[in-house]
């Protein structure tokens, strides 16, 4: 698995990023997986493909602190990323894998996998919900997929040192959610993960195997899909 460790200049590219390594996985010849890691400098909120902007954020409050509401490809509800949460994306092979074209053993590939990782640095970890990482009761790491027809995008947050308060300020009570949170605010649901972002990157890293390769990421794409997509408001804030 080849490993890129890069975050761009804009919130926007980042997203970009994600989307423009899955096509280019899809259009190989030959089976293509990466991780990337990476952790934006600023606050931003980013919606899942189908989740309402109005009824999931609080938008006049994003506006007056002049924090981007951006929308990704995949599913899921709105997360908030900046500093001190650290991203991840997997783009895998159904070429090499293909009994991950079930969604429930996608979701537990990857979770397990980054279990795995962790639970030598942190005890108590598991999984709740569809793809939640909890630490006892408490959030730390959600995750949504993009699927097509040879590679599935999987990708997520693991907070470690997050300004959680943010989140009761930027989002509102989703919609929807899982039984376990049983309607707890954000403040007394999330929690960051005991460990420093060196030794969760080196976990991440050494549980997929990747590598670094030298090999160029795409960035023609990545400019295309800011202008067609991240950077308007028609698809972000489209519903």
């Amino acid at each position: 698995m080849q490993l890129f460790e890069l975050t761009l200049d804009s919130p926007e590219e980042n997203l970009a990023l994600d989307e423009a390594l899955l096509e280019e996985a899809e259009a190989a010849d030959a089976p293509r997986e990466t991780l990337r890691l990476w952790e934006s400098p600023t606050p931003v909120v980013v919606l899942g493909r189908s989740s309402q902007a109005a009824s999931e954020v609080d938008l006049a409050a994003c506006q007056e602190r002049r924090v981007p509401v951006l929308r990704r490809t995949s599913g899921g509800a709105a997360v908030v990323a900046g500093r001190g949460c650290l991203m991840y994306a997997v783009v895998l092979s159904y070429r090499l894998r293909p009994a991950l074209r079930a969604l429930d053993e996608a979701h537990r590939l990857v979770l397990e996998t980054t279990l795995g990782a962790l639970r030598p640095l942190i005890g108590g970890v598991t999984r709740q919900g569809t793809s939640d990482l909890v630490l006892g009761e408490y959030k730390f790491s959600g995750n949504s997929l993009r699927c097509k027809q040879h590679s599935f995008l999987y990708h997520g947050t693991l907070l470690y040192d997050f300004a959680l308060p943010l989140l009761d300020e930027l989002l509102t009570m989703p919609p929807r959610q899982p039984d376990y949170r049983r309607s707890r605010p954000h403040r007394n649901f999330v929690a960051n993960l005991p460990v420093g972002r060196p030794l969760l990157r080196d976990a991440i890293v050494a549980a997929w195997q990747a590598r670094e390769t030298g090999r160029d990421w795409p960035q023609a794409r990545v400019r295309e899909l800011v202008a067609a997509r991240y950077s308007q408001s028609r698809w972000n804030l489209q519903r």
